[in-house]
C-alpha cells in the first residue's frame, strides 16, 4: 500500500458547480485528507466556493490564479486545476489570517500560535496570500520568524493581466485582503526549491525617489523612473510592455544571492509599479538570461529526485512574468513536455515567497514524496 496517494483534475467548463463536479468525478473515490487547488479569477467565486465546500470533505486551500499549471497540461487557462491528497502520515490545516492590516502590526499574532506545536524536522507550510495587497513582506517577515526554520513556500494570488481583484479561500469563500497558512506535518519526504533562470549584469539602477506602500518608483539616477529603466534596456518608452518585463528584470543583492525584482507596469505619470516591495536608497541591477528557461526549469526539477526519490507532489509557485516570457518565446509545447515528467500542480503568480524572502520570476516549489516505510 503507497503511503500517499494523489488524485489530480482539471475542468474548463465555465459553470462553477459545474466545474467541481467534474472535478470530483476525476478524482474518484479517494478518501483524501486535503485538497489543493487554483482557478481562474473568470468563475463565479461565490458559487465555486460553496461548491469546493460542498464537495469535498476535507480541509481545503486555493486561491485565484493568473493561469493555471497542471504537470500533464503544462500552462493553460480558464481552468480549474485541484490536487486530493490521501495520506496516514499527513495532515494539513489551514490557519486564516483575516486582517492583513492588522497582521503586521501585532508583535505575536495569535494566528500563528499553532505553529508552535508543529514538530520542527516533519513540518513544512504552503502561504497563499492576496497578490494585491502589497503586504507580503511583512506577512511573511511576521511568519517566518515564528516559524524559526519550518520551510515555507508561498503565492501570492492573481487576476490574470487586469490586476483588480484577487482572492484567497478559506472554509467554502473567498475573500480579499487575506492569506491562508496551511500547516503540514508528515512523516514523509519533502524538499523546497527555488528555480529562476538570471544573473546581474554591470548595469546599476539607484532608486533615488520610491513610495513603498504602493512600490513605486518615481526617480531613478535622479532622473524620472521610465525613462532611466528605458534607457537600461534599450528601449523607447513606448515599447515597455510586460513582455519587456518580463525579459528585463531586476535583481537586489541580499545576504550575498541575487533575487530577482519585477516591474509590474508603468504609471500616467511615468513612475514604475512593482510588484515586490521597493524603497528609496536600494540599489538594483539589470539582470539578463543566464540559460534557457526551459533549460534551467528542467535542470531545476531533475534535482528533486536525488532528495525525494519518489515524488508524489509537487506544488509550483510560478511567476506571470515566466509565463509571458515562455509564451514571447513560443516555448509552451517545450514547457508542457518538461513538466509532463513530474506530478505538479500550481499557478501563475504575483510573486512567489520562498523561506521568508518575498521575490519575482521565480519558481518557488515544495516536493512531497512516497516514503519507503
Amino acid at each position: 500500500m503507497s503511503s500517499i496517494e494523489v488524485k489530480f483534475a482539471k475542468s474548463t467548463h465555465p459553470d462553477a458547480r459545474t466545474a467541481v463536479s467534474e472535478l470530483e468525478t476525476q478524482v474518484g473515490d479517494i478518501a483524501a485528507n486535503a485538497l489543493i487547488f487554483f482557478c481562474s479569477p473568470k468563475y463565479d467565486h461565490v458559487a465555486l466556493g460553496k461548491a469546493i465546500k460542498a464537495t469535498f470533505d476535507c480541509p481545503a486551500i486555493g486561491c485565484t490564479t493568473a493561469g493555471e499549471i497542471l504537470g500533464s497540461e503544462g500552462y493553460i487557462e480558464d481552468a480549474i486545476v485541484c490536487a486530493a491528497i490521501a495520506s496516514e502520515k499527513l495532515t494539513m490545516k489551514p490557519v486564516l489570517i483575516r486582517d492583513l492590516t492588522a497582521f503586521v502590526k501585532e508583535e505575536k499574532p495569535r494566528e500563528l500560535d499553532p505553529i508552535s506545536a508543529l514538530p520542527h524536522k516533519k513540518s513544512f507550510t504552503l502561504l497563499l496570500i492576496d497578490g494585491l495587497s502589497m503586504l507580503e513582506e511583512e506577512v511573511i517577515g511576521s511568519i517566518n520568524r515564528a516559524l524559526k526554520g519550518i520551510p515555507l513556500i508561498g503565492a501570492s494570488a492573481g487576476d490574470g493581466l487586469d490586476f483588480g481583484h484577487t482572492r484567497v479561500y478559506h472554509d467554502g469563500a473567498f475573500h480579499e485582503k487575506i492569506a491562508v497558512l496551511a500547516l503540514f506535518e508528515t512523516s514523509l519526504p519533502f524538499m523546497p526549491l527555488h528555480i529562476q533562470h538570471f544573473e546581474p549584469t554591470n548595469k546599476r539602477l539607484v532608486i533615488t525617489s520610491a513610495d513603498n506602500a504602493t512600490r513605486t518608483v518615481t526617480e531613478i539616477n535622479g532622473m524620472p523612473a521610465v525613462e532611466e529603466y528605458a534607457d537600461a534596456v534599450g528601449l523607447s518608452i513606448d515599447k515597455l510592455s510586460p513582455q519587456v518585463f518580463a525579459a528585463h528584470p531586476v535583481m537586489l543583492r541580499l545576504g550575498g544571492e541575487y533575487y530577482v525584482r519585477s516591474i509590474q507596469k508603468v504609471n500616467p505619470d511615468g513612475s514604475l509599479t512593482f510588484f515586490c516591495a521597493i524603497d528609496t536608497g536600494l540599489v538594483l541591477t539589470v539582470a539578463q538570461s543566464s540559460t534557457s528557461l526551459v533549460d534551467n526549469l528542467e535542470k531545476g526539477l531533475n534535482q528533486i529526485r536525488e532528495h525525494v526519490p519518489k515524488p508524489a507532489l509537487i506544488f509550483g509557485s510560478d511567476c506571470i512574468l515566466r509565463r509571458l516570457e515562455i509564451q514571447q518565446h513560443g516555448e509552451l509545447d517545450r514547457v508542457k513536455a518538461v513538466l509532463a515528467q513530474y506530478p505538479l500542480i500550481g499557478f501563475s503568480t504575483y510573486g512567489e515567497q520562498y523561506c521568508g524572502i518575498h521575490v519575482n520570476h521565480t519558481l518557488t516549489a515544495l516536493a512531497l514524496g512516497e516514503s519507503d516505510e
